[in-house]
């Protein structure tokens, strides 16, 4: 993907997670974008840890196993800081 791909998907897992997982967390649109693009990569390698595979692409999938792992990253994040 190139590097518009990675901030839009990074953008839209971010929006997503905060959706789902809602809080004061610090930040606006640049540390969304950073906690899905993070997201993604913790959420590639937790899938394919567990043998889910690689997902690659904007597909439903890719978007999902990123979410998951953005979820994952704000969980850790507020249990560290609180």
């Amino acid at each position: 993907m190139g590097i518009l791909s990675w901030l839009l998907l990074g953008l839209i897992v971010g929006v997503l997670a905060k959706w789902i997982m809602p809080g004061e967390d610090p930040g606006g649109i640049f540390v969304t974008i950073g906690i899905g693009i993070a997201g993604s990569f913790i959420g590639g390698f937790v899938a394919s840890a567990v043998g889910i595979g690689t997902t690659g692409g904007f597909s439903f999938g890719s978007i999902a196993v990123a979410t998951g792992g953005a979820l994952l990253l704000l969980f850790a994040y507020r249990k560290v800081k609180g």
